[in-house]
């Protein structure tokens, strides 16, 4: 299954609403064996923004596809220019409550793993232990060529010593890291090879148009199996990558709650849609479950 740039949806008007009754996510996490399916819009309250709610930032930004990053040198100066002013902020966010709650239920026993679509490492920093990147994660880089990884920072210092004075301001940050810039402020920006063999190199995420590899869509399927419940926190499920497993739980009988304040391509197969912001819904729940956030942050770990 590959991912398809298919950056909009319309609901239909048949869509149940959303509420405001925490009680069916209160229920699902006192129960137990929860995994968690989470998107941008739980990074939001730590500055990310999210692709498509009110202000997305799909209303000015396309993300780089799988097939212009590889084919055209001048996207990647593009893609680069825009990823290495973006990381600066990026790299600095830090979790919000709804990282923390999910967390803390994780440490409780209530939550058993999580599966995130986002790539900003949020979930980790919070103190989730069982997570999986569906996308991957800019903290990592990969070379196309040679396969190597190195760290995000460390291309971050190699970016800043061959583009010294590169100080654009940008229209804003899009939840894939990468900030919004006009051609003339990309300039000649020097793109920097592997250090291993000259390779191409590209961050560790499954860009549009390409396929989230086969052996991670298998682990979150048997995830999916294994849980009692799914809980979609902050995602539109717009994309099949995590849609398909909202189906399955369904398919397989297994509740599906969504905490999302707008509507969402998975509510017809919901028990409910909670359409209340992520940090405060989740702190209450926390509250009536007894279940202290604490307040780890292992973001600089």
């Amino acid at each position: 299954m590959r991912m398809r740039p298919t950056l909009s949806w319309t609901p239909p008007e048949d869509l149940p609403a959303g509420t405001t009754d925490l009680g069916p996510v209160t229920d699902a996490l006192g129960a137990g064996g929860v995994l968690v399916l989470s998107g941008a819009g739980i990074s939001t309250e730590s500055g990310i923004p999210d692709y498509r709610g009110e202000g997305g930032s799909l209303s000015r930004h396309t993300p780089m596809t799988y097939q212009q990053f590889t084919a055209d040198p001048q996207a990647r100066r593009r893609y680069w220019a825009r990823s290495h002013l973006g990381w600066r902020t990026f790299g600095r966010a830090r979790p919000n409550a709804g990282h923390r709650a999910v967390a803390a239920f994780e440490r409780h026993g209530l939550v058993e793993g999580v599966i995130t679509q986002n790539v900003d490492g949020l979930h980790q920093a919070a103190g989730s232990r069982d997570t999986v990147e569906l996308h991957g994660s800019l903290a990592r880089v990969v070379c196309l060529t040679c396969g190597a990884f190195t760290a995000r920072r460390d291309l971050a210092v190699r970016l800043e010593e061959a583009n010294a004075g590169f100080r654009p301001v940008a229209a804003g940050i899009n939840p894939d890291g990468d900030a919004d810039l006009s051609d003339e402020q990309v300039g000649d920006f020097r793109v920097v090879p592997c250090v291993a063999c000259g390779g191409v190199l590209k961050p560790d995420v499954v860009f549009f148009g390409e396929a989230v590899p086969r052996e991670r869509v298998e682990h979150c399927r048997r995830l999916v199996r294994e849980a009692s419940s799914l809980l979609v926190l902050g995602s539109s499920l717009t994309v099949m990558s995590g849609l398909r497993f909202v189906r399955q739980a369904a398919q397989a009988g297994k509740p599906v709650l969504i905490v999302n304040r707008d509507a969402t391509r998975g509510d017809a197969h919901a028990r409910a849609r909670v359409a209340l912001p992520l940090g405060p819904a989740l702190t209450a729940v926390a509250d009536r479950l007894g279940v202290p956030l604490g307040d780890i942050d292992r973001s600089s770990a």
